[in-house]
């Protein structure tokens, strides 16, 4: 076996992996995990968090 059969086989190796994580991405049941994970910033907080005076900056 030469260098040039096993960078085939790297790359090869690296296009399957590629696909595979490409499909994972796009299966159908991973859609409902992905749109929560969109719509994450969008949500409000159930307890709104309080700056304290430090964070706005201002000295006492």
């Amino acid at each position: 076996m030469d260098i040039h059969t096993l960078q085939s086989f790297v790359t090869l190796i690296w296009i399957l992996l590629f696909l595979g994580i490409v499909g994972w991405a796009y299966s159908r049941r991973r859609k409902k995990d992905f749109t929560e994970a969109a719509n994450l910033p969008l949500t409000e907080p159930e307890h709104p968090v309080q700056p304290n005076k430090q964070q706005r900056g201002e000295h006492e």
